[in-house]
């Protein structure tokens, strides 16, 4: 089975660069089903009903999410009927789920976000989340299991990879949008600290950065907002497992029109 996984998509800039590319990469290496985090889609904060239709529309089977995934509160009612997911650690009660399972031929796919803990909002242990949430899906007899992990700190990302090495088919990392270079796959897992964004990379983490330089300049507020015209950059990791294990993994980066820059997983033994 061969998966792809976007990292978080900011704003127009990243709707289009999916319009343009996604379904050609899903024909080209074969994807049999595609994850996306989609939680910074809408404006770059949150995702709203009509983004998240069109991100579907675009081949995104199934959206993730983070800290941002309430900011749009018209999607709400809808988390628990598109294929949505959103961070599991969240208290008991909140709208939505944080595993979904997705059916692909004759296997299934267990889809688990988690959000940390290092400058996120107050959410419950991620660690014992993803124990309890792997433990569950190992129970229903789900092999294949993918985490986004969107978190800030990555030395949190890096335990939950040795946490859960062997135990899932994939840890990968999202929130920061800074694409990092440790794609690496050790006892059938795959772990990348953060697949990167896709949206405009010529900015502050896919924002105009004039709102950012006034912020560390003066320490006054300022609106974040995505720029009009920009660099676009698209980033995604693609899996190949067998069941449960990981064989292979790469990474696709897209600059605009250019070919597409392909980077192997490094095979620890």
């Amino acid at each position: 089975m061969k998966i792809g996984f976007i990292g978080d998509i900011v704003g127009k800039p990243g709707r289009v660069m999916l319009q343009t590319h996604l379904k050609k990469i899903r024909q080209e290496h074969g994807l049999d089903c595609v994850i996306a985090n989609g939680e910074n889609a809408s404006h770059g904060f949150g995702i709203g009903i009509e983004h998240a239709k069109e991100l579907l529309s675009y081949g995104v089977d199934v959206i993730s999410g983070g800290n941002h995934s309430w900011d749009k509160k018209e999607i709400i009612p809808l988390l628990d009927i598109l294929p949505i997911v959103r961070p599991i650690n969240y208290p008991e009660g909140v709208a939505g789920s944080g595993v979904k399972i997705l059916t692909i031929g004759n296997e299934r796919v267990g889809i688990v976000n988690i959000l940390g803990h290092y400058g996120m909002p107050m959410v419950e242990n991620p660690f014992l989340h993803a124990q309890k949430a792997i433990k569950r899906l190992k129970e229903e007899e789900i092999k294949t299991i993918v985490i986004d992990f969107h978190a800030e700190a990555t030395s949190e990302k890096y335990a939950m990879f040795h946490l859960l090495k062997s135990r899932v088919s994939a840890i990968l990392g999202t929130h920061t949008h800074v694409g990092t270079d440790d794609l690496q796959i050790d006892q059938g897992t795959c772990f990348v600290s953060d697949v990167g964004l896709t949206g405009c990379r010529d900015g502050v983490i896919g924002m105009d950065k004039t709102a950012p330089l006034k912020r560390f300049l003066t320490g006054l507020p300022a609106s974040l907002e995505i720029p009009k015209t920009c660099k676009k950059i698209f980033q995604m990791i693609v899996l190949e497992v067998d069941e449960d294990v990981c064989k292979d993994a790469f990474k696709i980066r897209i600059l605009e029109e250019q070919s597409a820059l392909i980077t192997g997983a490094i095979h620890e033994q």
